[in-house]
């Protein structure tokens, strides 16, 4: 079977999304910039919950162990 043709995209850098920093100037973006940059947070903070979820999964089945 012949390999698959590279795609020239899939070998470009991927460009990095600028940092949010809390608390900047947000007066100048716009209603599109805004949105997208919700849709960050909200990601970021999806990601953090999961995080908590999977210490306090480890903490429980740790106490678990130990009580026995």
């Amino acid at each position: 079977m012949p390999p698959m043709p590279i795609d020239p995209e899939d070998l470009a850098p991927r460009k990095k999304l600028p940092d949010i920093v809390l608390g900047e100037d947000i007066s100048t973006l716009s209603a599109h910039e805004l949105e997208s940059r919700i849709a960050r947070l909200e990601e970021e903070a999806a990601r953090c919950r999961e995080a908590i979820k999977a210490r306090h999964a480890t903490k429980s089945a740790a106490e678990s162990f130990f009580k026995k």
